[in-house]
């Protein structure tokens, strides 16, 4: 919502501007996002070896 009123806010004050952004908002979200997939997958990774790790202790804790 916040993201919509700033964008309001730039067609008012400059309209050209505004136009070229919306345009170029979706091309720029495609070309990021291997690395959003990336940083994904690493994170579930660190997550996936913390468990491993944490494991032993996890199952030493419930006796």
């Amino acid at each position: 919502m916040v993201s919509f009123l700033l964008w309001c806010i730039l067609f008012i004050l400059c309209w050209p501007i505004a136009i070229i952004a919306l345009i170029l908002y979706p091309i720029v979200w495609l070309l990021l996002l291997p690395f959003r997939l990336l940083g994904f997958t690493i994170d579930l990774s660190f997550t996936l070896i913390r468990n491993l790790f944490m494991l032993p202790f996890t199952l030493a804790g419930r006796k």
